[in-house]
């Protein structure tokens, strides 16, 4: 069973569910969970992954570990649900039931395996997933295409897409080589760096290196949190060479970098404080080139708000990625060809350090996965509002998601919250309200002032 524990953890890493995972705690319904079967097989399909999972005993607001009382062994109208499940699935995808103790708690892991060849259905009826909702797949063509595009496994790429621009141009990739201390050769280029479809016309890759990319990669300045705050101002660096792009970004990153003057218990020297760590900077803009899907014509985005820097990739992890996997630095690349050349040029590295590089600095809540996208949180460390703190590390102060975000603004309108009451007003478990209290705690956002039965909360900075 240390399997599917193994799983489990890697699953709830995920700070929201995806396509090809499903928590619940105790619901049964039997026709429901047919429904889910299809639609997660369906799911792993177009995910390029082998398994999805149903999983009972997780709380999916938090990714708690709460356990379950769910019984796969019911019967449904006198017949064993998994005869009744199997019975109504077409094709046979053989799912499986497994029961694992996990962190003391009963969970119980529906093993679901890729649709193939056709999609799977239950009840005369084919679903897919969109985010965290099943439904009827004929009802969306497009979704109903890429499914029977996956079971073709015709999976689009950046090296076998046709580019839509044929007359292009490489003179400056010619020179950041030469810069580098390499050197293209004129006849053979193309095919060494993997430029040509297999009918020999330009890439997406060819498009992406060229002298006219016809993509724009453009940095966003708010002068508040969110992009509601009025735009202060947008720089475009898109439009060429995607190398130059980026060398382009990581430039201006030293501009919008302010140097602070840190005068606050100064003794001989005065210490200069950056916004933000630039190496952290630097590895997560990176990856978000190397592991873009550029397929969709969009670039990474950055943005720079009042309290931070976001760097956004488009897509999710490479199928074959987990999260463990992620975090320990074991990269598995979404376009391994352009990987090879950001490799080759030195502009990232083998040894897999960058994010745990970024880890190290800021802490695993920076990174955001989102349904489409990857964006990783890098918090400004102002002097002017750190106070006292500052000349700690930048990034000590760890960033909050949206659940501590609603937990602190509702301990700021009322100091004397209990965490019972919060439970009901954010409407997660006790101990889920008691770990985020734990996380405001330790990372200095909140103290308790007084006892726990008459005391009262005290929001820092």
């Amino acid at each position: 069973m240390d399997k599917y524990i193994k799983i489990i953890k890697d699953i709830i890493d995920y700070r929201s569910e995806e396509e090809c995972f499903e928590f619940k705690e105790n619901w049964f319904e039997a026709h429901g969970i047919g429904e889910y079967i299809s639609a997660l097989s369906n799911a792993a399909a177009i995910c390029r992954k082998e398994f999805a999972y149903l999983i009972w005993g997780v709380n999916d607001e938090t990714h708690e570990i709460v356990g379950t009382k769910f019984d796969f062994r019911k019967d449904v109208k006198k017949e064993p649900l998994e005869h009744y499940l199997a019975r109504q699935t077409m094709p046979d995808v053989s799912f499986s039931f497994h029961e694992v103790i996990f962190e003391g708690k009963r969970v119980v892991l529906l093993e679901i395996p890729k649709a193939k060849n056709i999609p799977t259905s239950f009840d005369g009826i084919r679903y897919i997933r969109i985010g965290s909702s099943k439904v009827n797949v004929a009802k969306y063509p497009d979704r109903e295409a890429r499914l029977f595009e996956s079971l073709r496994d015709k999976e689009k790429t950046i090296e076998n897409i046709e580019s839509d621009y044929q007359n292009l141009t490489f003179e400056r990739l010619f020179t950041y080589y030469a810069g580098r201390g390499l050197s293209l050769k004129t006849e053979t280029f193309k095919k060494n760096l993997g430029l040509l479809t297999k009918d020999g016309k330009y890439n997406l890759m060819a498009q992406l290196l060229s002298d006219n990319s016809h993509i724009p990669v453009r940095v966003s300045v708010f002068n508040g949190e969110t992009k509601a705050s009025h735009l202060f101002s947008v720089k475009e660096f898109g439009n060429t060479c995607i190398l130059l792009s980026l060398e382009k970004v990581l430039e201006y990153a030293d501009v919008i970098n302010i140097i602070q003057a840190d005068e606050s218990r100064r003794i001989t020297t005065r210490k200069d404080v950056a916004l933000f760590d630039m190496s952290a900077f630097r590895e997560a803009v990176i990856n978000a080139f190397v592991h873009n899907k550029w397929i969709d014509g969009n670039a990474p985005m950055i943005t720079v708000y009042s309290n931070r820097v976001e760097i956004l990739s488009r897509g999710t992890l490479d199928p074959k990625q987990t999260m463990e996997g992620f975090y320990m630095g074991e990269s598995v690349p979404v376009n391994r060809k352009l990987s090879d050349i950001f490799l080759q040029l030195h502009i990232s590295e083998r040894s897999g350090r960058g994010v745990p590089k970024i880890i190290d600095i800021y802490g695993k809540d920076v990174f955001d996965f989102r349904e489409n996208s990857i964006a990783v949180n890098l918090p400004f460390n102002w002097i002017n509002k750190v106070g006292d703190n500052v000349g700690n590390k930048v990034g000590d102060k760890k960033p909050l998601n949206s659940r501590r975000k609603q937990i602190l603004e509702e301990i700021r309108n009322n100091p004397n919250v209990t965490q019972a009451q919060l439970s009901k007003i954010i409407g997660i478990g006790l101990t889920a309200i008691e770990n985020n209290i734990r996380f405001l705690k330790k990372n200095d956002y909140i103290e308790r002032v007084g006892s726990n039965k008459t005391g009262y909360w005290k929001v820092k900075g």
